[in-house]
């Protein structure tokens, strides 16, 4: 009995997309984001969740965006909660890409804090995608409990995060410009001084909070 041309498809897909060699994952997720199929969907979110090469994952993201928002939101709506941290922070990244704000929800004060940094990143950019009009200051003040967080990327992606917010984040900085941990305390200087001046650059704002810091000051006018 010959196969349908569907499944032929499918299992070919499915082939590409396991192999070892990077470059045919790549092509596969290409192909299938080009001719979308709602059969694809499953088996693109696994792949997300261990795919070790970084264009390939992001193919594999933009190949998701290429299906109907109703079929693809749900299943990464559980794939948020998965046990495995790229699973999580894939199904993030590509919510945000998608854009559909009846994900809110789903974004956790959980996520936004997960102990793993890139669900933690993947958390906070999708979060300012998603935040509902009017509920920006209270994202604000969820994401100024990860100041002085990690390493320099780490740190650069929520200050990015919280500059997107606008002036909500203003006095949610400037209380955290107090705290008694030098590292919020550089992190929340360097953050403000990158809303006023974006062409600063972060390494250049976080030495300078530095100083700052450590001279006793909190970065505000007049110190």
């Amino acid at each position: 009995m010959t196969m349908p041309k569907p499944d032929t498809d499918t299992i070919r897909a499915l082939q590409g997309l396991e192999d070892s060699r990077s470059s045919v994952r790549l092509r596969a997720a290409l192909a299938v984001g080009t001719a979308p199929d709602p059969r694809f969907i499953d088996m693109l979110i696994e792949r997300c969740a261990i795919e070790p090469e970084f264009h390939v994952r992001d193919t594999l993201t933009w190949a998701l965006t290429r299906h109907s928002s109703s079929l693809t939101v749900p299943r990464l709506l559980d794939e948020v909660r998965s046990e495995r941290a790229q699973a999580r922070s894939q199904a993030l990244h590509t919510l945000s890409k998608i854009g559909d704000r009846q994900a809110w929800p789903a974004i956790t004060r959980a996520l936004l804090s997960d102990a793993d940094d890139e669900v933690a990143r993947s958390a906070w950019r999708a979060a300012v995608v998603l935040v509902p009009e009017g509920e920006e200051r209270e994202l604000a003040a969820v994401l100024s409990t990860q100041l002085g967080r990690g390493e320099r990327e780490t740190q650069l992606s929520l200050s990015r995060a919280l500059i997107a917010l606008g002036e909500a984040i203003l006095p949610i900085l400037r209380a955290a410009t107090t705290d008694l941990a030098p590292r919020v305390r550089a992190h929340a200087i360097a953050t403000e001084r990158l809303w006023r001046d974006p062409d600063a650059g972060f390494e250049f704002a976080i030495e300078e909070a530095k100083r700052v810091v450590a001279l006793g000051g909190t970065g505000q006018e007049g110190e």
